[in-house]
């Protein structure tokens, strides 16, 4: 008897079936409620008498406002507990190493490799200490101050700070350098206003509001570029910057944004080029020959950094010569002979954060532009745009979704989509369809603040995609808005393979009901 060919039962007419997905489902409890007294993972030996007499009392060394009244009432587990307890969490994720990763629009959710977690996770960084000295930590000061050259190289500036540790924290340190600078000239209390625009990262108007300046926002014209007229309206004697996205959250790059930073500068204004996502453009566009005074890359996107669920990251903030003077202190610096925290910079805004830069972060960026190279940079950025292009095609071919703004264009490295049509067809929103979709192993992402995109979908593939991936994302989210047609109680009722759940957002828009740690939640919600 011939032997069965298993592998023809994954294919129907030729084509691949969609994998079968079944997510594991745990009623897993937090670990404070896991917590049993008098359990441990680790039994602390007891300190030597010849310790405790060569030491002393080290409590009493310490001053009462930072003494505890009481020890913490951390959870009491054993080590088999905590092992389950956090791979039964990571069987309920879905992630860049265990599905296709297209639907995480505007973050660059790119492969990471993995010898680079390996470099990071190595004894010799892992066990340094930001407070030894330096003469003891001379490699990880060389390779912070190679990479401030090469993304120098990347952006054209003159100096950068690896002291941020996201996003929002590089764009908020830009935004008090524009602060410091205009001090600087005695005009910090006359120049109030940055200006931004819908579409680039909300981040932009957030941070610049946190750092006392009021907001002015610029929409698009019909064509989804950022309207120049309105923003030569909006420039006078207040203008303190620009911080704008580009390409913007749509996937459209401006093309006249050289005149943008042109009107600004004649206003007196500096302007800040966000490009923490630049997976489209390294090595095509720089930031100071396009004219930007300042700019910041997230290393946890354009390169290949985790994003660690949000954090830890990386900001890096580069900035032309005539602003250096106002970057975070220290600065990695050599002499010639040593590599040196510079804190000798009396112009400079402080810090932004402890010590100097999340240095595992920033290794890995490091080793993966060592890895490609300048050519292999420039490389990612036109594969990144090919997938993004050819995903295009294949999402419109697709009823009822639509690409708003800059229609029959090329958009760079993400597009926002809209599921309006589809929607007014079937009743079924884009959340539920990315809720449907997660029933199928696949990420689908649903925040696309602020909502001015109806049924808004953002997608971005990055150069990490195959062409067969990027096919196998297509037919997943044609079969869910097929489902969404012909059974759209299916897709409303979803998830049914995944852990994931659909959100009340009831309590997002009462503080009353928010609570930012465990010991809170248990006071609101009556408990011990």
């Amino acid at each position: 008897m011939a032997q069965q060919d298993i592998t023809q039962q994954r294919y129907t007419d030729g084509k691949p079936n969609l994998r079968r997905f079944h997510q594991a489902r745990w009623d897993e409890p937090i670990n404070f409620e896991l917590s049993r007294e008098g359990q441990r993972g680790v039994l602390v030996p007891e300190v030597e008498e010849e310790i405790k007499d060569q030491v002393g009392d080290v409590l009493a060394t310490l001053p009462l406002t930072v003494r505890r009244k009481a020890p913490p009432r951390l959870p009491e587990l054993s080590q088999p507990q905590v092992l389950r307890h956090y791979l039964r969490l990571s069987q309920e994720n879905l992630g860049a190493d265990l599905n296709i990763e297209i639907g995480q629009g505007t973050c660059t959710m790119k492969y990471s490799p993995k010898i680079n977690d390996q470099l990071a996770g190595h004894p010799k960084l892992a066990e340094l200490h930001p407070l030894q000295d330096e003469d003891t930590a001379q490699g990880i000061l060389e390779m912070m101050y190679r990479f401030e050259g090469m993304l120098k190289e990347i952006s054209g500036m003159d100096r950068f700070s690896l002291q941020p540790a996201a996003g929002s924290a590089a764009i908020y340190t830009n935004a008090s350098i524009i602060r410091a600078y205009h001090k600087s000239r005695g005009e910090a209390d006359q120049r109030d206003e940055i200006i931004t625009t819908i579409f680039s990262h909300p981040s932009n108007a957030a941070c610049a509001r946190t750092a006392g300046f009021k907001v002015i926002t610029l929409y698009p014209g019909q064509d989804g570029y950022p309207d120049l007229e309105a923003l030569k309206a909006a420039v006078s004697e207040r203008t303190a910057g620009l911080l704008i996205t580009n390409p913007e959250d749509t996937g459209i790059f401006n093309p006249r944004i050289e005149a943008f930073v042109e009107v600004v500068h004649e206003a007196g204004g500096l302007c800040v080029y966000d490009q923490a996502n630049a997976n489209g453009i390294l090595g095509i566009t720089r930031a100071r020959d396009t004219g930007f005074d300042l700019c910041h890359f997230n290393l946890h996107k354009s390169f290949s950094s985790p994003h660690g669920c949000g954090g830890p990251g990386g900001g890096a903030c580069g900035a032309s010569e005539a602003l250096a003077k106002f970057l975070p202190v220290p600065l990695v610096a050599y002499d010639g002979e040593k590599y040196y925290l510079d804190y000798d910079r009396p112009d400079s805004i402080g810090k932004v954060r402890p010590f100097y830069g999340d240095a595992p972060v920033v290794l890995r960026a490091y080793a993966w532009v060592m890895s490609l190279g300048a050519e292999g940079l420039r490389e990612v950025a036109e594969i990144a745009v090919l997938n993004n292009n050819y995903l295009l095609n294949r999402m419109l071919e697709i009823p009822g979704l639509s690409a708003p703004y800059a229609e029959g264009k090329r958009r760079i490295e993400q597009v926002r989509y809209s599921w309006e049509t589809l929607t007014e067809e079937t009743g079924v929103h884009s959340e539920e369809l990315g809720i449907r979709a997660a029933d199928f192993g696949v990420h689908y992402w649903t925040s696309h603040h602020p909502f001015v995109v109806p049924e808004p979908c953002t997608l971005e593939p990055t150069e990490s995609l195959s062409k067969d991936e990027l096919d196998e994302y297509v037919a997943i989210v044609s079969h869910v808005t097929g489902e969404a047609r012909t059974d759209p109680e299916l897709v409303k009722t979803a998830p049914h393979n995944s852990t994931i759940h659909t959100i009340d957002h009831s309590p997002l828009d009462d503080r009353s009901q928010w609570a930012m740690t465990w010991r809170a939640y248990r006071r609101k919600a009556g408990g011990a």
